[in-house]
């Protein structure tokens, strides 16, 4: 095992492609992880059943998600990048800790209330999501706030499991990294920026420079022509997060730069800033787009690498449970 922590996180291969929130808030940083971390980094594609994709669609948007995460700076060769289901012990530990799990412990979790209901696999997401965590023996998960939820209930069944069969998982805490900036919606600054809803309000990373200027020029903005943060001002204070993520630029320099200036003239520069941010990760998506065997090669290498851990921690759960082992 790495002496080094080990870091997991998983992402879904939905939506049209990765959009800026998901680089600014997750993917950015993974990239930074890597070289103080063991890196587990999976394409979340059994949890993006809960939303019954096409087969074909799902099959070539995770194919396409392993290129955009390998555009965007995340190396298999520092790190471990696999398909969630080529790993088949991540559902089987699930069922384990599903055996563990009340029945209202599960109905309190935030994402199956939020819509109101659902699937059973929506119902049981946050008790595979544990497994996907518990399985590699994971020290840190990089989350945002509506993820605690989840990793409190991770801690709460490796506790419960380890209280009952003896010591087995390591107890992941939040990573203690910088948090991304949360990016909202250019039409509804009121919610974030979402890869399921989409639509014009959402940038995604592999939209063309026309497209993205076109979005930002039309991004809802507030009465005034004043730029600065604000409560009254979501969709400016908004914009003014976007470009400052993009610049690296502090907001109150912005705020300071802007001063006298109208809306027409900021929106320009933020699309202009997007625009040059994703310039080359959409040039290095090209090339790895373009050899899907060299992505099949990525997954199956990253899923080899990630059975060796799953497949150790399996044995012992399954001995420590009283299961039968195979001939």
């Amino acid at each position: 095992m790495s002496s080094r922590p080990r870091v997991l996180s998983g992402i879904r291969p939905t939506g049209e492609s990765f959009q800026l929130g998901n680089y600014v808030g997750a993917v950015r940083h993974w990239a930074a992880m890597q070289d103080e971390n063991d890196c587990f980094f999976f394409l979340a594609d059994l949890h993006a059943l809960t939303e019954t994709p096409e087969p074909a669609k799902l099959r070539g948007r995770t194919r396409q998600a392993v290129a955009e995460l390998l555009a965007m700076g995340v190396d298999p060769v520092r790190s471990t990048v696999f398909a969630q289901s080529h790993v088949a012990e991540h559902p089987e530990l699930a069922w384990v800790l599903g055996c563990l799990t009340g029945f209202g412990e599960a109905s309190r979790m935030t994402q199956f209330k939020e819509k109101g209901g659902g699937s059973v696999g929506l119902f049981y997401y946050p008790v595979l999501q544990a497994a996907d965590i518990l399985i590699y023996q994971a020290n840190a998960v990089p989350i945002g706030e509506d993820q605690r939820q989840h990793l409190e209930l991770t801690r709460d069944l490796a506790q419960r499991f380890n209280a009952r069969y003896g010591d087995t998982f390591v107890l992941p805490a939040a990573y203690e990294g910088r948090a991304g900036e949360r990016i909202k919606d250019l039409q509804d600054p009121t919610r974030k920026m979402s890869k399921s809803i989409g639509g014009t309000g959402t940038i995604w990373v592999l939209d063309d420079p026309k497209t993205v200027t076109k979005k930002v020029r039309s991004a809802v903005t507030d009465t005034g022509r004043e730029v600065r943060v604000a409560d009254d001002k979501p969709g400016i204070t908004n914009l003014l997060t976007i470009l400052s993520v993009c610049t690296g630029k502090a907001v109150p320099e912005l705020e300071d730069a802007y001063a006298g200036k109208g809306y027409g003239d900021f929106k320009a520069d933020v699309a202009e800033a997007v625009v040059e941010l994703f310039a080359p990760v959409r040039e290095r998506y090209a090339g790895f787009i373009d050899d899907p065997a060299e992505l099949d090669r990525v997954l199956a290498a990253g899923a080899a690498r990630a059975r060796e851990v799953a497949v150790r921690t399996m044995t012992t759960v399954r001995e420590r449970v009283g299961l039968l082992a195979p001939t």
